[in-house]
């Protein structure tokens, strides 16, 4: 365990006091066998101010010779769908320079028409996209190679025939990846250097898009993400090895993209899931979001981006079993109610986005009025988290997950 150091300008406080039983709690979590986990970085934030960090296991598991890497404070994870929200920051910073509206059609942002084919008379707006209520569907794919130009690819079986835009909610990463192509397409820029521009460096933060972008001393701090599963055919063995799922660099650097039409298919730099980024920078944007420290974005833009935009009323989206309830610009909402609620014994009405890909499994969740807050890593499971004997008791989460923040609110946050 390392202290909390002082990094970027929203963290430059003393370090955090030990909390020795939740060292321990945490660490008892990560090794139980029922579901142990390859690694484990989690951050606390009481009152504005952060109150734990602790980080445990290994962001690299050595083999062949090469040693193992145990997490570190500044490790980086590729946070998946967190990744949803930064991006959504980014695309804000635009909406405030008057270079993107909400309620605009995409289409001329884009260049060619986006339209729903079964719903020809309705325009596809970035609020709808933010909000997963835009009728594309992830069913043909949502991310392709930077050769590939969106209006090539995007056509009649990549949307709902059930509804039209704004009408139902349905988890669409897709729609991310349209979002990144308009923000190029409006300001010239690539994706991954222009959210560099807009939130990495303002922010002081360590953390890229792109693996091959990131700084040398950022990259030998990357974690590898890991599963007790195989890759192609998807077999879990808890007692086998770990298995690497992504982001091992231990042997081959890697790749660059070099040729590329900016404005044309964001997908390449992931806008939807592939934020390489610690959970101490993390703790900075979220500091920032509770409004402290610089102002990234206006107060108001910060109250229109977690204003309500969606609720589940029984019959206008898919929950994916039970896991979203309510939404708004970019972000999840969970009021602490039956099935939404992120602590065990409830108290803590949060705004945030989870995350889940390639073994990751992470946490990002803030309660703004009382500027408490808690982001939870995982890097990797050795059994599979969605098993009946790993799903969670109060949530839509696994039951580690469950675990750790409940630690984490009861040891560091109340």
């Amino acid at each position: 365990m390392a202290l909390l150091g002082a990094t970027g300008p929203l963290l430059a406080t003393p370090s955090r006091r030990r909390i020795p039983a939740l060292d321990a709690e945490l660490r008892t979590i990560a090794a139980d066998p029922a579901c142990e986990l390859a690694s484990l970085s989690v951050l606390a934030i009481r009152a504005g101010r952060v109150s734990y960090a602790g980080q445990f296991g290994r962001r690299f598991i050595g083999h062949d010779g090469l040693p193992d890497k145990p997490v570190s404070p500044g490790t980086l994870f590729r946070i998946a769908s967190i990744s949803k929200l930064m991006t959504t920051l980014g695309l804000l910073r635009l909406y405030e320079d008057g270079k993107a509206a909400l309620d605009a059609d995409v289409s001329g942002y884009l260049g060619f028409t986006l339209r729903n084919p079964h719903f020809p008379d309705q325009a596809i707006t970035l609020r709808h996209l933010l909000t997963h209520t835009s009728s594309l569907r992830d069913d043909a794919g949502y991310s392709w190679g930077a050769e590939v130009a969106l209006k090539d690819v995007i056509d009649a079986k990549m949307f709902a025939t059930n509804a039209g835009p704004g009408a139902f909610f349905t988890y669409c990463n897709l729609g991310w990846g349209v979002i990144g192509t308009v923000m190029e397409r409006v300001t010239g820029e690539r994706f991954d250097r222009l959210m560099r521009r807009l939130l990495i460096e303002p922010l002081g933060l360590q953390a890229g898009y792109l693996p091959a972008e990131l700084p040398p001393a950022a990259l030998a701090n990357l974690a590898t993400l890991y599963r007790k599963r195989t890759v192609d055919t998807e077999v879990w063995d808890p007692a086998g090895p770990w298995i690497a799922q992504a982001d091992d660099y231990s042997v081959k650097a890697p790749s660059a993209i070099d040729r590329y039409v900016v404005g044309t298919n964001a997908t390449p730099f992931s806008p939807t899931g592939g934020l390489r980024i610690s959970a101490r920078d993390m703790g900075v944007v979220m500091r920032m979001l509770m409004g402290d420290g610089p102002h990234l974005l206006k107060p108001a833009t910060l109250d229109l981006m977690f204003s309500r935009q969606w609720t589940y009323d029984g019959r206008n989206g898919d929950t994916a079993d039970g896991l979203f309830h309510c939404w708004g610009l970019g972000n999840e909402q969970f009021p602490d109610e039956g099935g939404t609620r992120l602590v065990e014994r409830g108290g803590f009405p949060a705004v945030g986005h989870l995350g889940d890909a390639y073994g990751l499994m992470s946490v990002f969740v803030l309660d703004r009025q009382r500027k408490n807050g808690m982001i939870a890593l995982v890097g990797g499971t050795s059994t599979d988290p969605f098993a009946p004997a790993n799903k969670g008791r109060y949530s839509s989460l696994a039951r580690f997950q469950e675990r750790i923040l409940t630690a984490l609110y009861e040891h560091a946050v109340t």
